[in-house]
């Protein structure tokens, strides 16, 4: 039986990913670096600084460990002047009733997030009451596809593994929520996600009564 649900962010419940794009994008342009959508798709559930060594891969670019971190901070800062523009109505359409409904039902809830800036996101968009437990990625040493974030999220809601359902929109996240022993619901593609027991198009098309059928 499920006994808790846990969702990734960016791509889940908001789009963020445009904000993560635009600040890379910003960044690549100071450095002469082409950076496109696609490659922003590379940077989907990896860390700030694994993002940075990508970035710099495209660009052939080499710079000191102090450098790399300095830049990275930079544009966090960016994305971080942008998140914090964010309307609530930018939620997804259907996931505050799905968080609503799952609550209801005594379904626990959690985010985890690699991105250091989840609890600035849901708080702007207001549903930060909706969470039981908020991972994101100060509290962990290792990315996505290492499972670590889940079990974590797991350990604090105070259920075990095989009895959450993770939802991600990344290869790299459902990598992570099968090896943490998880279920896991893909949203998205299903050619990029069909490691997961179920893939949808939209977070918000998903209903609490699918949950046993994983």
């Amino acid at each position: 039986m499920t006994k808790a649900c846990i969702f990734d962010l960016d791509g889940v419940i908001v789009d963020t990913a445009h904000y993560h794009f635009l600040a890379w994008k910003r960044l690549a342009d100071e450095l002469g670096i082409r950076f496109t959508v696609e490659d922003n798709e590379r940077l989907k559930g990896v860390s700030r600084m694994q993002s940075m060594e990508i970035l710099l891969g495209l660009g052939n670019v080499a710079l000191s460990q102090h450098d790399k971190e300095t830049l990275a901070n930079k544009k966090n800062t960016w994305f971080v002047d942008y998140v914090e523009r964010m309307m609530p109505e930018e939620i997804y359409p259907g996931v505050k009733a799905l968080l609503e409904q799952l609550r209801k039902q005594g379904i626990k809830t959690g985010l985890a997030s690699s991105s250091k800036n989840a609890k600035t996101v849901i708080q702007r968009l207001h549903i930060e009451s909706y969470f039981d437990v908020v991972v994101d990625g100060t509290m962990v040493v290792h990315s996505k596809p290492d499972p670590e974030i889940f079990l974590l999220a797991a350990s604090k809601l105070g259920v075990d593994s095989k009895d959450c359902v993770v939802f991600e929109d990344a290869e790299a996240g459902v990598e992570a929520a099968l090896a943490a022993g998880m279920k896991c619901v893909g949203v998205g593609s299903p050619v990029q996600l069909g490691k997961a027991q179920r893939v949808i198009e939209k977070t918000g098309q998903f209903k609490p009564a699918e949950l046993e059928q994983l």
